[in-house]
């Protein structure tokens, strides 16, 4: 084998496990239990119509204590988002970030105990990032991709009333998009004289990254493989 041969052989694999390495990455990995209220580079938005004294704010614990950590460190949302009665529409936007399938967003909700004012939650994505929400409340702006909705019905007693972990993975994604993810707190006929909308809070927030593929691992190992075959070829070569 030529020793411009096997240089270019080597550049090669190199480039192959460098793609390979960063078709792997994903997400930013992020953990959030909102010790210091609202995180840096989040931002909230309330369209309730109309809207009220409120948006997302630091956890009361005389409603209920966090998830974990201290009994505040929690966001949460409740009825007075909106004004008399209102559809309530607030939006908690996480960051811009890069997204691949299979990347997972997980955290805890609850609302009060014994609740008899219902409450909805949705988690959404944007596939082009920012914090374009629209200007209504009824308007979602690039932010189209419903991935869960927790008690859509506004069912009584149908949000939770105790810490509840639900997650989502992403799917769907032709390659590395640009994208956000965004909390959605959604009640019609809410506000302080409506017949839903009370209080609810969020926790312990995570972002994970995909699980690269086992044909992923495979081409991997192959090609170290082959630039230690290559290495100890030289080696001798040089003996």
């Amino acid at each position: 084998m030529s020793v411009t041969f096997k240089s270019t052989l080597v550049s090669t694999l190199a480039l192959t496990l460098a793609l390979s390495l960063s078709s792997t990455a994903s997400a930013d990995a992020l953990t959030e239990n909102f010790d210091e209220g609202l995180p840096a580079g989040w931002t909230v938005n309330n369209l309730s119509s109309p809207a009220g004294s409120t948006s997302w704010f630091q956890g009361n614990p005389t409603v209920f204590d966090a998830h974990q950590g201290a009994a505040n460190s929690y966001l949460a949302a409740n009825f007075n988002n909106g004004s008399s009665v209102s559809d309530i529409s607030t939006w908690l936007i996480l960051p811009t970030s890069t997204y691949r399938n299979g990347d997972t967003l997980s955290f805890f909700t609850r609302t009060e105990d014994m609740s008899f004012f219902p409450d909805n939650l949705e988690v959404r994505f944007s596939n082009v990032g920012g914090t374009d929400v629209g200007n209504s409340a009824g308007s979602v702006g690039t932010f189209s991709t419903l991935l869960l909705s927790v008690n859509p019905s506004l069912g009584l007693f149908g949000y939770p009333e105790t810490w509840t972990q639900y997650s989502v993975t992403l799917s769907g994604l032709s390659n590395a998009t640009t994208g956000a993810l965004a909390f959605r707190y959604l009640v019609g006929d809410g506000g302080p004289n409506g017949n839903n909308s009370n209080f609810i809070g969020i926790d312990t927030v995570n972002i994970t990254s995909a699980v690269p593929e086992p044909g992923t691992y495979m081409m991997l190992g192959m090609g170290l493989g082959m630039l230690g075959f290559l290495r100890m070829r030289k080696r001798k070569h040089l003996a």
